[in-house]
C-alpha cells in the first residue's frame, strides 16, 4: 500500500474486471440501499472493512517490508473481526471502529475519525465481511482496478442526489482534462485544498506515473506518496472516503501520516506550499463566516478569518477560496481552478480580486464550462488557470495576455443522457498546447485573447466575457431535445433561485436552508 504500488493491467482487461468489481460492490449497495442506508454511508462502511482487509493482506505477506510491524492491534484486526459471527461479529466491529479512531493524524485515524457502524443488521455485516470483502484479494488486484473500482463506487454515490453527495465529485472527464494541459512534474508539490474524495490528487499522481515512472529515482516514487501530494477536506468523512480512495490507488501509506488534513481550510495562512493547486471549491455561495482584510473591513459572522494575505474583504465563499489559492501557490507556481461565473463579474471584492489577479498573477486563460456536467444543479462554472510571478520591473502587469476558450455556447450536456468525456475536450487541450509557448497559439472560432488593457478597460474588470451564439436558438433545424431544454430550463432556474437567496440574505432576510446539502461542507474533485 505504498507510493510505489503501480501493477499496471492491459485497459480492457483492467476496464472489464473493474466494471466487475463495480457491479459485485454495488449489488451490495442495493441490498443495504433496502436496509436504510444511503449509498455514500455504504462507501464509508466499505472503506473502515477494506482498510482492514488490506492491512491483513500486506502484514500477512512475507515478502513485504510491512511484514515487521502491524499497524493494527492484532484484538482489532481483520482476523478477529472474520472469526466472529452474527451477534458477536457486530459488537466487536463497534468496538474496532471506536479504538481505531484514536490515532489522529495517521492514515488511520482519517479513515476511522468519528467512525460508526450504521450495518445494524448483523446478517448484513456478515454477508460483506465474508462474501464481499473477505474474498477479494484487494492488494494483488492492480492499483488501476481496485482504486478505480472504489472510485466507480464514489460516482455512484454522487447521483444520490438526496443526500448532497454530488458536491464531492467532479466530473472525471474535467479532471483529465485539466490534469492534461498542466502536466504534472514529479518535482512538483501538489494540492487541492477542497479536495472531496481526492479526484484531483489521483488524477495528478496517475498522470505523473504514465508519462515519468521509467525517469523517477527510488527517492521520488516514495516522496510522490508521502506528502508531495496532499488535500485538505472540511468534512470528515469526506476526508475518509478521500484517503482511502488515494491508499487504493497506491498513494501513501497505511501506517504514515494522513496526507488528508481534516479542517477548515480558510481558518488559516498556509503553512505549505504547492507548485501546482488543482481545485474545486465548494459551490455554495456564502458561508457563515467572518472575514477581516486588511482594508480593515469586517463582515458578518460566525466565525471569523483574519487573515493578513488576504486583500479583500468578502464572504463569497468562492473568492475566499480563490484568495486563499493565491497564497497557497509557491512563486512560479501554478494553478487551474473550478469557480463559478460570479467570481469573474461580482462588483466590490469580486473586482478587487480580479484586478490583483491581472496585475501580480498571469491569468493566461479561462475555460467557460458548459450546464449539466456538475452534480450540483444551476451550475455555471469555468477554469481559471493561474501562474504566480514575481513583481516586474516598472510596476507592469504579470498579466499580459487572456486567452478564453468558450466550451460552453451550443455546447449542450447532461448527467445521463449525454454526459461530459475526455473526447470532448480534446480540441481545448489541442488548442491550450499544453508545455507549450502561449504565444504561439492561435484564435479560433471558440478561442479568443484578449489584452490586459482590454480587460482592464472593461465595467468592473468583469471577465465573464461571450461572443458566440448558440445556433439551436434560432434555428428550427436545430432545436435540442426535450430532456436536454427541460434540464437546462431547471439548471437555469435553479442559479436564479440561488442568486436570489444570495440577494436576500445580503439583505439581511431570511432564507429557509436547502435541505439537500449542508450549508458549509467542502466539495470535490
Amino acid at each position: 500500500m505504498s507510493s510505489t504500488d503501480v501493477t499496471s493491467t492491459p485497459a480492457p482487461q483492467a476496464v472489464a474486471q473493474t466494471n466487475s468489481l463495480v457491479a459485485k460492490l454495488w449489488n451490495y449497495c442495493n441490498v443495504l440501499r433496502d436496509n436504510g442506508l444511503s449509498t455514500i454511508e455504504y462507501v464509508e462502511q466499505l472503506s473502515y472493512l477494506l482498510f482492514l482487509k488490506m492491512v491483513d493482506e500486506i502484514t500477512s505477506d512475507p515478502f513485504t517490508e510491512a511484514d515487521a510491524q502491524s499497524v493494527v492491534p492484532a484484538e482489532y484486526d481483520w482476523k478477529s473481526l472474520a472469526s466472529k459471527k452474527g451477534l458477536e461479529l457486530e459488537a466487536h466491529y463497534r468496538e474496532v471502529l471506536a479504538e481505531l479512531a484514536k490515532n489522529p493524524g495517521t492514515t488511520l485515524g482519517t479513515i476511522f475519525a468519528k467512525s460508526q457502524n450504521r450495518i445494524t443488521e448483523p446478517a448484513l455485516l456478515e454477508k460483506l465481511v465474508v462474501e464481499l470483502i473477505g474474498k477479494e484479494d484487494w492488494t494483488i488486484q492492480g492499483t488501476d482496478i481496485k482504486g478505480d473500482a472504489y472510485e466507480g463506487l464514489l460516482a455512484k454515490g454522487a447521483e444520490d442526489t438526496k443526500t448532497g453527495a454530488g458536491q464531492y465529485f467532479t466530473p472525471r472527464s474535467l479532471i483529465d482534462a485539466m490534469v492534461d494541459v498542466m502536466q504534472p512534474r514529479p518535482e512538483d508539490t501538489i494540492t487541492d485544498p477542497a479536495c472531496g474524495t481526492g479526484g484531483f490528487l489521483i488524477a495528478a499522481h496517475s498522470y505523473i506515473r504514465e508519462h515519468h515512472m521509467q525517469d523517477l529515482t527510488r527517492e521520488q516514487r516514495l516522496a510522490l506518496g508521502s506528502g508531495k501530494i496532499f488535500g485538505n477536506e472540511l468534512v470528515t468523512g469526506t476526508a475518509r472516503l478521500a484517503a482511502m480512495n488515494m491508499l487504493l490507488h497506491g498513494i501513501g501509506d497505511s501506517e504514515g501520516d494522513s496526507l488528508i488534513t481534516v479542517g477548515d481550510a480558510l481558518a488559516e495562512k498556509p503553512g505549505k506550499h504547492a507548485s501546482l493547486v488543482l481545485a474545486n471549491p465548494p459551490f455554495g455561495k456564502k458561508s457563515s463566516i467572518t472575514v477581516i482584510g486588511t482594508d480593515g473591513k469586517s463582515d458578518r459572522e460566525d466565525m471569523s478569518y483574519d487573515r493578513e494575505d488576504f486583500r479583500a474583504t468578502t464572504t463569497n465563499k468562492q473568492l475566499n477560496f480563490l484568495q486563499h489559492i493565491m497564497s497557497l501557490m509557491e512563486m512560479h507556481g501554478r494553478a487551474a481552478v473550478v469557480l463559478p461565473d460570479n467570481v469573474l463579474f461580482e462588483g466590490g471584492a469580486g473586482e478587487k480580486i480580479r484586478r490583483r489577479l491581472l496585475e501580480e498573477f498571469d491569468l493566461h486563460t479561462i475555460l467557460r464550462l458548459p450546464t449539466g456536467i456538475f452534480y450540483a444543479g444551476g451550475v455555471k462554472a469555468n477554469v481559471l488557470f493561474i501562474e504566480k510571478k514575481p513583481p516586474r520591473t516598472g510596476g507592469k502587469p504579470n498579466t499580459s495576455k487572456l486567452w478564453v476558450y468558450d466550451f460552453r455556447t451550443a455546447k449542450h450536456f447532461t448527467l445521463k443522457q449525454r454526459p461530459l468525456r475526455r473526447a470532448d475536450l480534446d480540441e481545448f487541450v489541442a488548442e491550450y498546447l499544453p508545455g507549450g509557448d502561449r504565444t504561439e497559439r492561435v484564435e479560433s472560432e471558440r478561442f479568443k485573447s484578449f489584452t490586459y488593457d482590454e480587460l482592464m478597460a472593461r465595467d468592473k474588470v468583469n471577465l465573464d466575457i461571450t461572443w458566440m451564439k448558440d445556433p439551436a436558438l434560432d434555428d428550427a433545424d436545430s432545436l435540442l431535445a426535450p430532456e436536454v431544454i427541460a434540464q437546462e430550463i431547471v439548471e437555469d432556474l435553479q442559479a436564479a433561485l440561488d442568486e436570489f437567496a444570495a440577494i436576500a440574505e445580503a439583505l439581511g432576510g431570511e432564507v429557509k436552508p436547502d435541505t439537500t446539502a449542508e450549508e458549509t461542507t467542502v466539495n470535490e474533485s
